[in-house]
């Protein structure tokens, strides 16, 4: 089977409103398995925090009242901690019918505002072929199905993104497919560490969920390793760095154009995010962090209790920050980590990969591959669903999955 001809297929089948989605004639079937994250009470928006673990409370989230948005839409607008669609969801996982309960799992974390898993399908079929593990496509807070449906609507959308380029003049790469994200972005800059954290704490509830035997699908002693693109490698980074409760100290990570510390990302385009939202996205988190941190107790707080996670986060914010801890850490985990950039990346550039990787001196003995494929591609959409582009695609997809299933066997 093909690249597109699988897509095709894939499609054809994928129908998240089904509990189990059958892919005979090949022997394999997409479970929808569900998660109500007990992690929403670190998002913003509440009037009333508390953390039971260390005796603190907080008072109304200063994280939003302070940065107000202009009125694009009311979907927009909606507190985070009450976004139904964030807290109740399904993830698709690729696995063999019949066969009992999984005894190895890839966790496949996507890129940055993503709202369908079309592209991932042929991936996750592909690894599930070539590892024979089964594979959890897991969705991002604030991505995919997490999102209110107006989200998506690109009539509503479209209205929003002509707002902003009216308001900001001179912005760049404001489109439909990341209106939501750029409003939200910028507004409250903070929204990207608090829905990562909600995110990082969801993966963990998932494994903790897996090891109690309460996963129907997944045996409890069952190991768990990651593919992450794009965004998805920042996090899974930060998971094997702090290796929460334990769970990940054995768990391999392969990255796809991904890897690199914030500061080193591109993330401007239409499909991401736009100007806007980048220069506050880069301003409050890479410039003026310990400024916020002084101003807002919950925020300082969680950075305070927690040094692991944090001071891992924070490492992965900045190139020249916390360089020694980041580097050190990555030489610990130098033979569970693989990583594979695209040269026409723009995004996320291969020499940004390879600076993170594997250090200034490039003495951290992380495997870093550089592949270039014989046809036009982006950081978005690596392969692009051409039938036209035959045999190139085919080869070109085959060579990355190659690779990664062998670091993932």
């Amino acid at each position: 089977m093909t690249y597109c001809s699988a897509l095709e297929f894939l499609l054809s089948k994928f129908d998240q409103s089904r509990p189990r989605n059958s892919l005979a004639p090949l022997p394999f079937e997409i479970l929808h398995c569900g998660l109500s994250s007990r992690n929403t009470h670190v998002l913003p928006g509440a009037s009333r925090y508390a953390c039971a673990q260390h005796g603190a409370l907080f008072g109304p989230d200063e994280d939003l009242q302070s940065d107000a948005a202009p009125p694009y839409h009311d979907s927009l607008l909606a507190p985070d901690c009450d976004i139904c669609s964030n807290t109740t969801f399904r993830y698709p996982m690729f696995t063999r019918p019949g066969g009992g309960r999984a005894r190895a799992v890839i966790v496949l974390i996507h890129g940055l505002n993503e709202k369908r898993w079309d592209k991932y399908l042929p991936w996750a079929l592909r690894l599930a072929e070539s590892t024979g593990k089964a594979v959890v496509l897991f969705p991002i807070a604030f991505h995919m199905n997490r999102t209110p449906t107006d989200w998506s609507n690109a009539r509503i959308m479209n209205a929003v993104s002509a707002a902003r380029r009216e308001r900001y003049p001179s912005i760049a790469h404001s489109s439909f497919a990341n209106a939501a994200i750029s409003v939200r972005l910028q507004a409250a800059p903070q929204r990207f560490f608090w829905s990562g954290f909600q995110t990082y704490l969801d993966v963990v509830q998932f494994v903790e969920e897996v090891r109690s035997g309460r996963h129907g699908a997944v045996e409890p002693s069952a190991s768990v390793d990651f593919f992450a693109y794009s965004i998805g490698s920042f996090l899974s980074e930060v998971i094997l760095m702090t290796d929460p409760g334990g769970h990940f100290a054995d768990s391999r990570l392969f990255i796809f154009c991904g890897g690199p510390t914030l500061d080193r990302m591109y993330p401007a385009s239409r499909y991401i995010m736009d100007s806007e939202a980048v220069i506050a996205l880069h301003a409050y988190l890479i410039e003026h962090l310990d400024n916020e941190l002084r101003r807002y107790p919950r925020l300082c707080h969680y950075f305070r209790e927690h040094p692991g996670v944090w001071d891992y986060f924070r490492a992965m914010l900045s190139y020249p920050k916390l360089k020694s801890l980041r580097e050190e850490r990555f030489r610990a985990l130098a033979g569970r980590i693989e990583a594979l950039a695209l040269r026409q990346d723009a995004v996320i550039p291969p020499v940004e990969v390879i600076n993170t990787l594997q250090g200034d001196a490039r003495d951290i003995p992380v495997r870093v591959h550089v592949k270039d494929f014989p046809y036009l591609y982006s950081h978005v959409m690596p392969f692009p669903f051409r039938h036209s582009l035959g045999a190139q695609l085919d080869e070109s997809f085959n060579e990355v999955f190659d690779i990664a299933a062998a670091h993932l066997r």
